[in-house]
C-alpha cells in the first residue's frame, strides 16, 4: 500500500481513526475525557455481540486475558475499600463508575488490539495530531503574547463528571506559579500529561513510513515536549530515542566498539561520574523544587497512611490532602502510591502483574519485530510515567499505546509468516466482518 494513501478500511478503523484525528474538534467541545471511555465499551460490546451471534474467532493472548483480570481485581479492591470504610452506596457507584472510565481501560483497550486494526493506521493518525499541534502552537503562543484570557471556557460536559473542571476546558496556556513562565497543555488536563503524549506520539513518529508524516510526527512531538516544560517528558523523550537507536543498531559493530571504551573510562572515573550525576540530578529537581517538596510530602503521606491505615485493599477514594501538599490529593503525581493508599497493595500488585507479564512476552521479540520493539516502547514509557503521574486518570489519552500493545500480543499468536505479514500491513481478514472492503 502507498504510504500517502492510509485510509480506515473497516467499522472499527473508521472509529479509531476518526477519534485520534479529531482530537482537536473533541478539545475545543470539551469532549476529550469522554471519547475514549464511549469508543472502549462501545467497541468492546461490538466485540462480544460478533463473538456470541456471529461466532467470530478473536485472537487473545495470556497477556490480554492478564490485563483483564488484573483490572477486574482492581474493581474487586474498589468494592472492599468502599465497604471496609463505610462510604456509602453513593460513593460506590460514583467510584465504580470512575473505574469504568479509567482502570477498565487499561483492560480493554488491549483486548481490542485483537480486532482487525492496523498499527500503521494509528501512527498515521497521531502523526496528523501532531501536524495539528504545529499548526495550533503558534496561535495559542500568540494569545498568551497578547495577554488573552488563559482558560476560555469549560464545556457545559462536565456535568456528566470527571476528576475535575480541567478535563472538559479549553486552555489556551497556563502560568507556572514557580517560575512565572506559560507552559502549555493543549487538548491535556495539565502540561506535563501533554509531555506525555508527546511521547507516545514520538514512539509512532518513528514507525511511520511517509517522510512527510514522520518529520510530521516528530516535529510535532517535540514541540509537545517542549511546550508542557516537562522535566519527566524531556527524559522519557531521551531514554525512547536511544531505545529506538539501540534497536535499530544493535547488530552494527561500531556500537560495541564505541560501548567497550566508554565502560572502561567509567570503571576507572566511576566514582567522579557518578557524583557528577548526583549533582546533575539535584540540579535537575531543583528546577521546580516546589514540585519536588509536594510530590515527596504527598508520597510520604500516602504511604504513612496505607501502612498505618488500610495496607491490603485501600482507603477506596482518593482524599484531600492538608495545606501542606496545596490541598493536592493523596497519592496523586504517582501511580504506585495512589495504588497503595486507594486499592492497597492489592491494586499495585493488579498493576505490576499484567504489565510485567506483557513486557517478558513481547521483550524475546524486539529484535526481529518492529512492532514488538514500538509495543515494548510504549510499555516502558507507561512504567516510567507510573513515578509521575496517575495512569488511570490519563488512560484516555494514551489508549492509542494500549491497542498497538494488544495488536502486538496478537501478531505474536501468529505463525513467522503471519507475524511479518503483519508488520507489513496486512493482516488475516476474521470471517463476518463484512465492512472490510473487498
Amino acid at each position: 500500500m502507498d504510504p500517502q494513501t492510509y485510509t480506515p478500511e473497516n467499522s472499527d478503523e473508521v472509529i479509531i481513526w476518526r477519534a485520534i484525528t479529531g482530537t482537536y474538534l473533541f478539545w475545543i467541545l470539551g469532549a476529550m475525557y469522554l471519547v475514549a471511555p464511549v469508543i472502549a465499551w462501545i467497541l468492546l460490546l461490538n466485540m462480544f455481540k460478533r463473538r456470541m451471534v456471529d461466532k467470530v474467532i478473536y485472537p487473545i493472548s495470556k497477556a490480554q486475558i492478564s490485563w483483564l483480570i488484573a483490572m477486574g481485581v482492581m474493581l474487586l479492591a474498589l468494592v472492599i475499600g468502599h465497604l471496609t470504610h463505610d462510604l456509602g452506596l453513593a460513593k460506590l457507584i460514583k467510584s465504580s463508575i470512575g473505574w469504568a472510565k479509567g482502570w477498565a481501560l487499561l483492560a480493554i483497550f488491549p483486548l481490542l488490539g485483537s480486532l482487525n486494526i492496523r498499527p500503521q493506521l494509528i501512527y498515521r493518525a497521531c502523526c496528523i495530531v501532531c501536524k495539528h499541534t504545529l499548526m495550533i502552537l503558534p496561535l495559542v503562543i500568540f494569545a498568551w503574547a497578547a495577554g488573552l484570557p488563559s482558560t476560555l471556557y469549560t464545556s457545559p460536559l462536565s456535568i456528566i463528571g470527571g476528576p475535575g473542571p480541567e478535563f472538559f476546558s479549553v486552555s489556551l496556556y497556563e502560568i507556572d506559579p514557580a517560575s512565572g513562565l506559560p507552559r502549555w497543555r493543549l487538548f491535556t488536563p495539565w502540561a506535563p500529561a501533554l509531555g506525555m503524549v508527546g511521547n507516545l506520539f514520538f514512539i509512532f513518529a518513528t514507525q511511520e513510513q511517509s517522510k512527510r508524516y514522520k518529520l510530521y510526527g516528530i516535529l510535532g512531538s517535540l514541540a509537545m515536549v517542549l511546550v508542557s516544560q516537562s522535566r519527566l517528558a524531556l527524559v522519557c523523550y531521551l531514554l525512547l530515542a536511544s531505545w529506538f537507536a539501540f534497536i535499530r543498531l544493535h547488530r552494527s559493530p561500531w556500537i560495541y566498539f564505541i560501548a567497550s571504551p566508554i565502560l572502561l573510562l567509567f570503571g576507572i572515573f566511576g566514582v567522579e561520574v557518578i557524583e557528577k550525576l548526583q549533582l546533575s540530578i539535584d540540579a535537575f529537581k531543583n528546577a521546580r523544587a516546589g514540585s519536588t517538596r509536594v510530590r515527596q510530602e504527598l508520597a510520604n503521606i500516602a504511604i504513612e497512611r496505607w501502612s498505618n491505615e488500610a495496607v491490603y485493599w485501600g482507603h477506596g477514594i482518593v482524599e484531600r490532602g492538608p495545606h501542606l501538599v496545596e490541598y493536592m490529593p493523596i497519592g496523586s503525581h504517582h501511580t504506585w502510591y495512589g495504588l497503595l493508599f486507594v486499592k492497597g497493595i492489592v491494586g499495585a500488585i493488579a498493576l505490576a502483574v499484567p504489565m510485567l507479564m506483557s513486557l517478558l512476552t513481547l521483550l524475546s521479540s524486539v529484535f526481529s519485530s518492529k512492532l514488538s520493539a514500538t509495543a515494548v516502547a510504549v510499555i516502558l514509557q507507561l512504567f516510567l510515567y507510573t513515578f509521575g503521574e496517575n495512569l488511570e486518570i490519563l488512560a484516555y489519552l494514551f489508549w492509542p499505546g494500549l491497542i498497538i500493545i494488544g495488536i502486538a500480543h496478537k501478531a505474536r499468536l501468529s505463525s513467522p509468516s503471519e507475524t511479518s505479514q503483519s508488520t507489513n500491513s496486512t493482516r488475516q481478514i476474521l470471517p463476518g466482518d463484512a465492512s472490510f472492503k473487498q
